[in-house]
Formats: C-alpha cells, sequence, structure tokens
C-alpha cells in the first residue's frame, strides 16, 4: 500500500511541476511515507518518474483493453476507440501535462522503458484486426495505417485540451465548455470515420452501375 501512495503521490507531483521541479521530499511527504522507503522501491528520482510513466500508460492501456474492440463489428469499434481516447483525455488532463513534460525532454526517460512499448503492441494489433475487419466487409478504404491513424485519433482528442487556454484566448471562445466539447467530439467522429470510409463507398458507388448494367447487356 505504502508504494502505491508513493506512485500515487509522485504522479501528481510530476503531472504538477515535471521532473525538473518536483521534488522528492513532497512527494515522500504527500504519501506520508519516508525517503528512505522511497528510495528503496524506486532507487531514486528518475527511476520514480519513470515507474510513473509506466503507471500512466498501464492505465492507458488497460482502459483500452476493457472496451472489447474486437467483439464489436468494425464501425462501432473504431466510433468507441474515437469516443474513448477523446473522453480519456479530457478526464485525464493531468496526464497531459505529464506527457507534455516528457515530450520537452525529447522522450529521452520513456525510451528506457521496454514495457511501454510492449505495452502499445496489442493496441497496434487491435486496431490492424478492425482495419482488416472494414475492409473485408468493405467498409473501409485498404490504404490505412495503424499507427497513422491512432496518432490522428490521439492528436483530435489532445490538441485542443493541451493547449485549451491559449487557443480560448485567441478565440475569445472557452474550449473547455461542455457544449464545445461534445461539439468537437462529433467533429473528431466525423472527420476520422469519413476519411476512413471515403473511398470504400466511393468504390461501391462505382460497382454498383456496373452490376446493374449487367443483366441488361445479357438481356441484350
Amino acid at each position: 500500500m505504502t508504494k502505491e501512495a508513493i506512485l500515487h503521490a509522485a504522479t501528481f507531483e510530476f503531472c504538477r511541476n515535471g521532473i525538473g521541479g518536483a521534488r522528492v521530499e513532497a512527494i515522500a511527504k504527500r504519501a506520508k511515507a519516508n525517503m528512505r522507503l522511497l528510495y528503496a522501491y524506486f532507487g531514486d528520482k528518475n527511476g520514480l518518474y519513470l515507474a510513473v510513466l509506466e503507471h500512466v500508460y498501464t492505465e492507458i492501456r488497460a482502459a483500452e483493453q476493457q472496451l472489447k474492440l474486437d467483439d464489436l463489428d468494425p464501425v462501432a469499434a473504431m466510433r468507441e476507440l474515437i469516443n474513448f481516447t477523446f473522453t480519456f483525455f479530457g478526464a485525464h488532463q493531468n496526464y497531459i501535462a505529464l506527457i507534455n513534460n516528457e515530450n520537452l525532454q525529447r522522450g529521452r526517460n520513456l525510451r528506457k522503458s521496454r514495457k511501454i512499448a510492449d505495452l502499445t503492441l496489442p493496441l497496434v494489433a487491435s486496431i490492424e484486426n478492425i482495419l482488416r475487419r472494414g475492409l473485408a466487409v468493405g467498409l473501409f478504404r485498404s490504404d490505412v495505417d495503424p499507427v497513422q491513424l491512432y496518432v490522428t485519433i490521439t492528436a483530435m482528442s489532445y490538441f485542443h485540451v493541451s493547449n485549451r487556454y491559449t487557443l480560448s484566448a485567441m478565440f475569445d471562445k472557452d474550449l473547455g465548455e461542455p457544449d464545445w466539447l461534445e461539439k468537437r467530439r462529433h467533429h473528431a467522429l466525423d472527420v476520422i470515420m469519413t476519411w476512413l470510409t471515403a473511398m470504400a463507398a466511393a468504390s461501391e458507388g462505382k460497382r454498383q452501375p456496373s452490376a446493374a448494367r449487367t443483366p441488361a447487356g445479357a438481356a441484350r
């Protein structure tokens, strides 16, 4: 329990202050743990920070797995993934701060973790499976890279949150207002799903007139 308390306290401190600004003493105090125990569990501040990164990405990936995307039809599965990603980032804005801070570090801490890379493999496999199933029944286009698609989903779920205050000031509009966020969610769904199904729909449209002409030609 003490280890979990330290991890929880460290997540709060690193999300708020980044690895440079967070203090181990503050983490220990928040967790109501002694420094000796903290160092025994995590080695040093960098080890604790890496443990927090792994904890956050484990939580994200575990929540995605709970969606049971492979049990849904391909369109429903893709919509579910988009909705989940959009909602998750909105509900965990502290994680966005942590991820932004790690990007300022050029991902050098995250790259030390084999675990985080391994956690991502099932997600990519699941997206590949959804795309394959959608393509097989003529619903999805054939030129979709699963990683490119997920980066797009993440971007449309993340950017307005990470840049909320500057964009709100620029456009004199509160981008955190619930009605705006709901419209944004629908916009993200429409943009991604329209792109994903566009060429498949066009191909289907080309096939239908041809199929309609065949019987007539045969009759003549």
